[in-house]
């Protein structure tokens, strides 16, 4: 299993950058297909949750449709560190301001 997120990521170890952002396109080519993903239709009374450290969440544009307000919160947790597969945890980047996204 792979953990990628383009949003975050920055280059693969090890590969040079030309390198590192072809496979990276590549991946999160296939990650976006329409096949892999899952499309929320939000419905009055409608709940919905999701871990952003397992998925790739785009807020989609196409809810002018909806006749009905939506109350959106937001909770961050901590907890597990992810761990990539040679066992050392990931590291946060320095510098990077807390609510950017």
């Amino acid at each position: 299993m792979l953990f990628v997120n383009g949003y975050y990521v920055e280059q693969i170890s090890g590969l040079s950058r030309p390198e590192s952002a072809a496979v990276l396109e590549m991946l999160l080519e296939q990650a976006t297909r329409p096949e892999y993903t899952v499309r929320f239709r939000w419905e009055p009374g409608s709940v919905a949750f999701w871990d952003n450290r397992a998925t790739i969440h785009l807020a989609p544009g196409d809810t002018a449709h909806l006749d009905h307000p939506r109350t959106m919160h937001r909770v961050m947790l901590t907890g597990d560190v992810p761990v990539g597969v040679d066992g050392r945890p990931s590291l946060p980047l320095t510098g990077t301001a807390p609510g950017r996204w």
